[in-house]
């Protein structure tokens, strides 16, 4: 019997395995980072080691400190989590011949489905390693990372020209996120869904399928919402998925948990992937067949049967990644403190507390938020609900992104695909503030200080505060009275420093506020509180391009100098932060008029990188 598991990775994966195992009696063991000293997954476990190295975002790559730290902490077994050296043959490797239980599939397996061009060949697939076969016929492909998952070295290219530069930068980020910067071609499907089955596997010939999942609202061909069952296939397609997914478990020998993926289009099912590991979106097949995979993994480890069917499954689940990003910016992520984050009523997997900071060094993901209902209409209602009274104080997030996918009568209806974002990202991310925020901001902000001498015998001015909303600047106007804060066309029913209370238009509305030094938080509504004299000084020239986020510069546009000619939207700089790379482009035609990004350089969010000089005269 297991006793003591060291989990190899960190955050939200390493805490929803510590939860499961403090649930089996199993004590724990961590590993961090220095940038990791103080998360929540090095805070929760029952031990925990430092992993050293220069780099925080690599330190969880270096099989040889794990498996010693595992060793050093007393632990007789090691679970890879769900990335970083989870689809790593060496290193699974490494843990057995250490003498240690490896709670994941044999070595031999991940070696055979973690390069995607190998499990392709395994399947009696084909696909391209050299440009120079590809044809303007082909187009449009997608290149993807040999190695990994996760949207990382992947990139979708429509002309012909911009293959290779596609190529190199996916073949960097590939290197950067995994190790392993090794590439290849595939045809890319125009409108498919990514549907995949969940696979269980023991060490007696037993393999359970466990269903199907549908994970096509991507960003960056990253997964942001995923649901089981997979709605709308036929019972003969689903049949078939079943039987290549077994069959891919069987070629291998596999053993454990693992993921079979595929792209479905005009009613057939295009093999893309094995992924020999627990998916981040495995809770929603824990919430339908009502077991924990997790636990499962365990005792498949521990040498235990599977029964010869698996559990009926029951209604339907909706995951949720709730992302530290800006999806109007560019998916842009964000870093910072978390102040508040709560989400009322269902399952919330998460790797932070409030206080804790969000950094540059990892994924920007803040929590999986998990919804379990009779039917899927429930199930969306329920976490879009849930979302939408979510209290999330810090960084943007995705949130009102979310709720309104969920609510989207194309995704509600079942009839979403991959490219469900390309199309509707606009109207999803269309700002709608609630216009009575400042107003509630300022007034809590008056109660929360004191009044002494703020009331007039006389009518006088009124009291003006200014905030920040959606970048837009209000200003707010109030009067204190001898009865209290009045605000025209509004009745002021109640204020304290924590909650206001408005009729409006006959309609009684509660608003919460919270306020961080000059960040305000009202319901669900944004705000910066403005300094009541602004700083003159405090401007950018016109067309300037600040980082906006801290990060790497990696490279800049070949021949770009001061004095180039760009046009808008063309990329000038890129950016590598949390493992992806981010592109900097010219906001307007023009001239290039400063240049201060160079390859290598650590940026803080707000540095210039460039200054684009508009060559449109204004006009008259």
């Amino acid at each position: 019997m297991i006793s003591r598991v060291l989990v190899a990775n960190r955050g939200e994966i390493a805490c929803r395995v510590f939860r499961t195992c403090g649930e089996l009696g199993i004590r724990t063991v961590a590993v961090y980072s220095d940038a990791d000293e103080n998360a929540l997954h090095a805070r929760v476990t029952d031990a925990a080691v430092r992993l050293p190295g220069a780099a925080p975002s690599d330190t969880y790559l270096r099989g040889e400190l794990i498996v010693k730290a595992a060793l050093n902490a007393g632990a007789d077994a090691v679970h890879p989590g769900y990335g970083f050296l989870s689809e790593n043959a060496d290193f699974a490797r490494a843990v057995l011949d250490a003498g240690l239980v490896w709670i994941g599939p044999p070595p031999e397996a991940i070696e055979a489905m973690a390069s995607k061009t190998r499990a392709k060949e395994l399947m009696g697939l084909a696909s391209l390693t050299d440009a120079k076969d590809v044809t303007e016929d082909d187009l449009p492909v997608l290149v993807k990372a040999a190695a990994g998952g996760g949207g990382r070295g992947m990139r979708v290219v429509r002309r012909l020209g911009d293959l290779e530069g596609e190529l190199a930068a996916a073949r960097a980020e590939a290197q950067s996120a995994f190790g392993d910067g090794q590439v290849f071609i595939e045809p890319y499907v125009e409108g498919g869904r990514h549907v995949e089955v969940q696979i269980l596997a023991d060490t007696h010939g037993t393999v359970w399928p466990l269903g199907t999942r549908d994970c096509s609202l991507q960003r960056r061909h990253q997964k942001v919402i995923e649901e089981a069952p997979a709605p709308g296939l036929t019972s003969e397609l689903t049949d078939s998925l079943y039987a290549m997914a077994v069959r891919a478990a069987r070629t291998v020998g596999y053993v454990g948990a693992g993921t079979v993926e595929f792209l479905v289009a005009d009613g057939k099912a295009h093999f893309l992937e094995m992924n020999t590991r627990l998916q981040v979106e495995h809770p929603v097949t824990e919430a339908v067949f009502g077991i924990d995979l997790v636990a499962l993994q365990i005792r498949i480890a521990e040498g235990a049967a599977l029964d010869g069917s698996p559990p009926l499954p029951s209604g339907h689940a909706i995951e949720a990644r709730l992302y530290a990003e800006d999806p109007a910016n560019g998916w842009t992520p964000q870093t910072g403190t978390l102040h508040r984050l709560t989400v009322p009523g269902i399952r919330l997997d998460t790797g932070y507390e409030d206080g804790d900071t969000i950094g540059v060094h990892y994924d920007p993901m803040l929590a999986k938020a998990v919804a379990h209902a009779p039917t899927r209409a429930e199930a969306l209602r329920k976490l879009a609900g849930a979302l939408e009274r979510a209290t999330i104080h810090g960084p943007v997030t995705n949130r009102d992104l979310l709720v309104r996918s969920l609510r989207h009568p194309e995704f509600t209806s079942g009839r979403m695909d991959t490219g469900f974002y390309d199309r509707h990202l606009g109207e999803l991310t269309t700002p709608a503030p609630d216009p009575y925020g400042p107003l509630a901001a300022a007034l809590a902000d008056a109660q929360g200080r004191s009044r002494f001498g703020g009331w007039r015998n006389l009518p006088s001015q009124p009291q003006t505060k200014r905030y920040l909303m959606d970048g837009t600047e209000h200003e707010v106007r109030y009067h204190h009275t001898r009865l209290g804060l009045t605000a025209d066309g509004v009745r002021v029913l109640h204020t304290a420093a924590d909650r206001v209370v408005l009729e409006v238009d006959g309609v009684r509305r509660n608003f919460d506020v919270a306020r961080y030094g000059d960040e305000v938080y009202v319901n669900t509504t944004a705000l910066k509180a403005l300094p009541r004299f602004p700083d003159p000084t405090a401007q950018q020239e016109p067309g300037s391009l600040l980082a906006p986020m801290p990060g790497t510069v990696v490279r800049v546009a070949e021949g770009l100098a001061e004095g180039s000619v760009v046009r808008a939207g063309e990329p000038l700089i890129w950016l590598e932060a949390m493992k992806m790379e981010h592109k900097i482009s010219a906001p307007v035609s023009g001239t290039l008029s400063a240049l201060h990004a160079t390859p290598g350089q650590q940026v803080e969010p707000g540095t210039l990188l460039a200054v684009v000089q508009d060559n449109e005269p204004p006009s008259p």
